[in-house]
């Protein structure tokens, strides 16, 4: 009856996980029976790209909902840190990518990009009290937030000696700014379009634009692998041509950057964030779980085999599971997850879903360390035991499975529990590949409404009260185990 409940367990977790990994971002209104395309984005650039309710909007968003209608062509939304967007193009695990993207000649290199939808340009932002930056002059010597991979990024490192600044990078625009409202840094430098769209939609915003110009010029233009999906880009630049022509494109551009001392631009809906973000929030925890669930279930399998064969008497085995355990907790689980996602992808050309790229670097990461806690847990038993029922004609195997595994394994609970705690909290690092888990449901939220420490006191309350669970869950099964 147990191993029934427990199958009936694993396969309701399984389908959870299905329809979760099924629900992507499409632009399913697209009635058209063209070619489908996988496009990736930063949904936390508003008013380029930002999500509202259960729908993403912004410049971005419509201009590519616009011209996918005059080419007849259908696609997959894939949000994800601004930063994993390019070698998700390079490893082909996305066709293209319309994300603010400044273009110039470093990323010519490696991609090629449409004709401009929008010139930009960076500005200088600081805290709106701080009275001491009138002026580009003023930033010497100042620590400034950047956000990784950047058109301000690039700007401050090239200017980094001529200023003397100290740079602090970040995954996202919200966590960037908030840097700055913080006093953690003097300055920011973001595209003026978006710090402007943020200060005229926050009656009370703590940020302002240093002399309200912009210190440089770029322009915005859709990517693509270079030398790769030619027919997607021109099919961006045929469009775009036709939403200018016949004035689409104007009203998407008015839509959300509007001029005048009384425009205001469009923003995202505002209601209870916890009522109107907890089913976002909800699924973020659901794929937080169930990656953590699979992922364990896998690495207990792979650390009992790597931790018997480091107890075995073969010195293959030996070596083999010292050289897993070496590797694995040797490299950072966020190169595991780049190297699964984009690398093996890259180097072969087949695709991987994140959901499952993920699974695969947790379950390695945990897995090398759940081979110490079987090793360990094994060689905690007194040797005595294994010594006496050899004594008694008992097989090595036969003893060490029936009688000194099932001892250890009331030694490895604690640890085993706390694995699972490590690996659960760990599951926020795949956010870089694009997995909708709890974290980057929160930084999506956060990159819509600018309320970061709302939404991160919600998102660690949840962490918490999962853990907390988890917890007593593993104090009843020591309790137990122990009658």
């Amino acid at each position: 009856m147990k191993k029934k409940f427990l199958l009936v367990v694993l396969a309701i977790i399984m389908c959870f996980g299905l329809v979760l990994t099924g629900c992507q971002n499409s632009n399913n209104d697209n009635k058209a029976s063209g070619k489908k395309y996988t496009i990736a984005t930063d949904a936390t650039y508003a008013p380029f790209e930002f999500k509202s309710g259960s729908d993403y909007q912004g410049i971005d968003i419509d201009i590519l909902n616009a011209i996918a209608k005059k080419e007849n062509f259908t696609y997959d939304l894939k949000p994800m840190n601004f930063n994993g967007i390019i070698p998700a193009l390079q490893s082909n695990q996305v066709d293209g990518a319309i994300s603010g993207m400044s273009i110039n000649d470093e990323r010519k290199k490696t991609l090629d990009f449409s004709d401009s939808y929008y010139d930009s340009g960076l500005c200088i932002v600081t805290k709106s009290n701080n009275t001491s930056i009138k002026s580009i002059k003023d930033i010497k010597g100042k620590t400034a937030a950047l956000k990784k991979g950047t058109a301000g990024a690039a700007y401050a490192e090239a200017n980094k000696d001529k200023y003397g600044l100290t740079l602090k990078y970040f995954d996202d625009s919200p966590s960037m700014f908030q840097a700055v409202m913080n006093g953690n840094a003097d300055i920011t430098l973001e595209d003026y379009p978006v710090i402007a769209y943020k200060v005229s939609i926050d009656k009370n915003s703590e940020l302002r634009i240093v002399a309200d110009k912009k210190i440089t010029t770029s322009p915005y233009g859709f990517a693509v692998k270079k030398g790769s999906n030619k027919e997607l880009l021109k099919k961006f630049n045929d469009g775009l041509k036709k939403i200018k022509a016949d004035g689409e494109y104007d009203k998407v551009i008015s839509k959300y950057i509007k001029t005048g001392k009384s425009a205001k631009a469009v923003k995202p809906e505002e209601t209870n964030i916890v009522k109107q973000y907890a089913p976002e929030l909800l699924k973020g925890l659901g794929m937080t779980l169930f990656i953590t669930v699979v992922a364990m279930v896998i690495a207990i399998f792979i650390g009992a085999i790597f931790g018997f064969f480091s107890i075995s008497s073969s010195r293959v085995l030996k070596a083999l599971a010292r050289w897993f355990v070496d590797i694995i907790r040797g490299t950072p689980l966020l190169v595991q997850a780049f190297f699964i996602f984009f690398g093996i992808p890259g180097l072969s050309g087949l695709k991987i879903n994140p959901v499952v790229a993920g699974i695969i670097a947790v379950s390695l990461n945990a897995g090398a360390y759940m081979s110490e806690i079987f090793r360990g847990g094994i060689l905690s038993i007194d040797q005595g035991q294994m010594e006496a029922a050899r004594s008694l004609g008992i097989p090595y195997r036969t003893a060490m499975l029936k009688i000194v595994f099932p001892q250890a394994v009331k030694v490895m609970i604690p640890s085993i529990v706390n694995q699972f705690i490590i690996s659960l909290k760990d599951t926020s690092i795949l956010s870089v590949i694009g997995i909708q888990e709890l974290t980057n449901t929160g930084q999506i939220i956060i990159g819509a409404t600018f309320k970061a420490f709302q939404i991160w006191v919600i998102v660690a309350i949840m962490y918490f009260v999962i853990i907390k669970l988890l917890s007593i869950l593993s104090r009843k099964i020591e309790r137990y185990v122990k009658i």
